[in-house]
């Protein structure tokens, strides 16, 4: 079988770390931020962790 290429749109989106843990921003952080709360806006500037199973599920993707 030929190698998987790794998906150029979710290698800009995703960050792994050394422990193999995928970051991901959160979403609702582009626009319209000055409508939303200001805790809002600073929850939205940490980013979250991206599940087990969506990690299971796009490993051959993400290299």
């Amino acid at each position: 079988m030929p190698k998987l290429k790794t998906h150029k749109g979710l290698k800009k989106v995703l960050n792994v770390r050394k422990s193999g843990t995928v970051t991901i921003g959160r979403p609702g952080s582009r626009h319209n931020t000055g409508d939303k709360s200001m805790n809002a806006n600073r929850k939205n500037r940490k980013g979250s962790v991206l599940s087990k199973a969506d990690t299971n599920r796009l490993k051959n993707i993400i290299k």
